[in-house]
């Protein structure tokens, strides 16, 4: 599954929304359509390399918040450095 998942990544890479993948998942945000479009074009990705894909979805919906993937870190890293 490694080079369906490469594939996947490049997808998301591409797509030009801000994103970060670790050793689970890759985690993206943007606009509802965007992040759809990018979620459908990652599944048909994957699909090349096999008749069945897994999908894990979770939703994080904020309405007027952006820059979350690095946002929550820099308040999480902030509240630490006080404690």
């Amino acid at each position: 599954m490694h080079d369906a998942v490469v594939e996947a990544v490049k997808v998301v890479g591409a797509s030009g929304l801000p994103h970060c993948t670790d050793a689970m998942f890759t985690t993206f945000e943007g606009e509802w359509n965007e992040v759809f479009a990018v979620v459908k074009e990652t599944t048909e990705a994957v699909a090349r390399f096999s008749s069945r894909v897994s999908l894990v979805l979770k939703a994080d919906i904020r309405d007027g918040r952006t820059g979350e993937l690095d946002g929550k870190l820099e308040r999480l890293e902030k509240a630490n450095d006080e404690s």
